[in-house]
C-alpha cells in the first residue's frame, strides 16, 4: 500500500475547493492515484544529485555535430483572421468576449 500523503479530510476539502463531484469509488480511486504520484515524486526528490549539475542535463549527448540548427522564428499571420472571429459566440471589436466566471469566497 502506498503512503498516504494525502489524508481523507485534506482531499474531502480539495475536492470541495476544485468542485468536483465524484461518488465514493471515484474519490476513492482519485485519492489512491494522488497518492501514488505524489511517492514517486518523494522516490525522484530521494535521488541524490549534484546540486551544481544544471537542470536541462539529461542522459542524452547533444553536440552541434548532431543536434539540429534551431530555427528561424518567423511569423506567419492567419490569412483571415475573421474566419476564427466568425467561430467565437461573442465578439467586441474584434475581441473575444469571454464570460464572466462566478467566484465564491473561499474559507
Amino acid at each position: 500500500m502506498t503512503r498516504q500523503f494525502i489524508d481523507r479530510e485534506t482531499f474531502d476539502h480539495l475536492v470541495q475547493l476544485a468542485a468536483l463531484e465524484l461518488d465514493e469509488t471515484q474519490a476513492e480511486y482519485l485519492m489512491r492515484e494522488l497518492n501514488n504520484q505524489l511517492s514517486a515524486i518523494q522516490e525522484l526528490a530521494a535521488i541524490p544529485v549534484d546540486p551544481d549539475l544544471p537542470a536541462s542535463l539529461h542522459g542524452i549527448p547533444y553536440s552541434a555535430e548532431t543536434s539540429p540548427g534551431l530555427r528561424p522564428d518567423e511569423w506567419h499571420p492567419f490569412p483571415n483572421p475573421d474566419e476564427i472571429l466568425a467561430q467565437a459566440p461573442e465578439t467586441d471589436d474584434r475581441y473575444i468576449v469571454v464570460p464572466d466566471i462566478p467566484h465564491t469566497t473561499l474559507e
